[in-house]
């Protein structure tokens, strides 16, 4: 039979085993691996750094549930992937990093790039390892990628030393798994149901809350028909957006603040009570409030705050009991609970208080008023990501999401230089659908130079930069001794459309309304990347907080 070389045999069982894109820097020892890959089926789209391939990898398995592949070289080039294993360790993404790595038989003689990878990668994944033998490739791969979506989704590593790459090893003695299904969706107990429902029955001011893990269940529908039936209010993380519709007549996120302090009952439908939901804890939420707590991962039920109710198993399925136990015993909370008019009047205050921001017309501009435009021309159905302190937070509130996994960001571990591999990903994955990449001026620079990735492929992402000249705002000019320069400080109105004329890209500076409808118009319209760098406000800020803890 045919000789199969270890490069082709990780390409082969990766497809076999569903993973369809795979992002990646190639040097020493694994060219061969992005050529075979190549030669599989796999996309495989070279990126200028791989921390923004890794970011990628962790993005593809967000939005489609089999992880993403990124592909590095020895010591220096596997380092810098573990910028992605931790941000998938942290917001829970199945990914595959293959790393390769020096001869196996020079362990321990200071080769070329030696470095203890498979320790590093230990602390960010599921699993680490060194397979063995190249005939054993495929089984490493298939428990690579079962392990990475079974459970709590999460980051794989796999090491490859340079001589299991090339070696050639006769096909007969391989053994192909077969695809791993996909996860199980186990139930939880009935009994744990009826009690969720009778707390539930209990509550005077219920809330709801919808987290990205909702979206990543693929749980949309379960979730939307629970609000309908029982009338909660709601609020959605950031990813959670589009879960039920931003617009939905019951959510109240526009009145955040209040729903989560004075809630007596909250339920958690596939969001943890961490940093970005205050730890659950006092003074952002009431200091009695009981949790209906949805998760995968049994350890997570009753962090912080405990779990009145532990529901464990997956999101889609335990929402479809409570929908069952609900039609065989319906609840739904009033039209005229008191608790419904208090959170619809902060809704209504914080609505107008936005919206006069959005229809503020001022030169130069505020960044609800960019956003604003970008809700208005962006097609149904466009992917945002946004990253950058204030671009990110403030864009929450302005851009509205009808559907789950239509947004990305610097998720839970607050990573910025995300944002350009995340959008790369999704323009891969949904080559269909328009992409818009909004970016600080700040966190543009830690991943620019993969507009030329864009480019390159051929992905009509429209990156908006929103440019305030600094990290944070407030520098409206540079003084004349650089070492004077604040630590937060840019090059004033740096012209970042320009880069990508160079890549054959289109590049837009605007400063007023006129000219950025102008330009997301035509940037909408190109079939090449675009560059829009809006130059707004230096000290723009977002709505003020009534309370300093709020941010913190």
């Amino acid at each position: 039979m045919a000789e199969l070389s270890g490069a082709t045999l990780i390409a082969r069982s990766l497809k076999q085993q569903g993973v369809e894109v795979m992002f990646g820097v190639v040097g020493f020892p694994v060219f061969g691996i992005a050529s075979a890959a190549q030669a599989e089926g796999i996309k495989y789209v070279g990126m200028r750094n791989e921390q923004s391939a890794s970011y990628a990898a962790a993005a593809v398995g967000y939005l489609t549930g089999r992880p993403g592949a990124c592909l590095v070289v020895s010591g220096p080039g596997m380092i810098h992937a573990l910028a992605g294993l931790s941000n998938a360790w942290s917001n829970c993404w199945p990914m595959i990093v293959i790393g390769g790595a020096s001869n196996s038989y020079q362990e321990g003689m200071g080769a070329f790039q030696e470095a203890p990878q498979v320790e590093s990668a230990r602390l960010y994944t599921k699993w680490t390892a060194r397979p063995d033998s190249p005939q054993r490739i495929p089984t490493y791969i298939e428990q690579a990628v079962r392990t990475s979506i079974y459970g709590r989704p999460g980051a794989i590593y796999l090491d490859f030393p340079d001589d299991v790459i090339s070696a050639q090893v006769d096909e007969s003695i391989v053994s192909f798994p077969g695809r791993c299904p996909d996860p199980p969706r186990p139930q939880a107990a009935p009994s744990d149901i009826e009690s969720a429902v009778d707390v539930l029955r209990s509550a005077e001011r219920p809330l709801v809350i919808v987290g990205k893990g909702a979206a990543y269940s693929n749980a949309e529908d379960e979730v939307r028909a629970f609000i309908e039936a029982t009338q909660l209010p709601f609020l959605s993380s950031p990813m959670g957006k589009g879960v039920v519709s931003d617009e939905h007549p019951l959510s109240v996120a526009p009145g955040r603040a209040l729903a989560l302090g004075e809630a007596d009952v909250v339920v958690l439908l596939g969001a943890r009570l961490n940093w970005m939901m205050h730890f659950g804890l006092p003074p952002r939420f009431g200091a009695g409030v009981k949790t209906i707590q949805i998760d995968i991962a049994a350890e997570e039920i009753g962090r912080n705050v405990p779990a009145e109710v532990g529901l464990v198993g997956d999101l889609k399925s335990i929402v479809g009991q409570l929908n069952d136990a609900l039609a065989a015993k319906p609840y739904r909370l009033a039209a005229d609970a008191p608790w419904r008019a208090t959170l619809g009047d902060k809704v209504d205050n914080n609505k107008q208080a936005v919206r006069a921001m959005m229809d503020d017309e001022s030169v130069p501009m505020g960044y609800y008023r960019v956003f604003r435009e970008i809700q208005e021309q962006a097609p149904a159905g466009t992917i945002i990501q946004a990253e950058g302190a204030q671009t990110m937070d403030i864009s929450r509130s302005v851009l509205m999401h009808d559907e789950p996994r239509l947004r990305l960001d610097a998720g839970s571990f607050g990573t910025m230089g995300v944002g350009l591999g995340q959008a790369i990903a999704a323009q891969v994955v949904h080559p269909d659908k328009k992409v818009i990449c909004i970016e600080g001026d700040s966190a543009f620079g830690f991943s620019g130079m993969e507009v030329e990735t864009a480019c390159r492929y051929r992905l009509p992402i429209v990156f908006v930069i929103v440019n305030n000249n600094s990290i944070g705002g407030g520098v409206k000019q540079l003084p004349e001794d650089p070492w004077a320069i604040p630590p937060s400080g840019y090059t004033i109105d740096a012209g970042y459309e320009k880069m990508i004329e160079g890549f054959g890209g289109k590049g837009y500076l605007v400063r007023t309304p006129e000219e950025l409808g102008a330009s997301l118009k035509q940037a909408l319209d190109d079939d090449m990347p675009s560059i829009i760098n809006v130059l707004i406000d230096p000290s723009a800020r977002g709505k003020p907080q009534k309370f300093a803890w709020l941010t913190q």
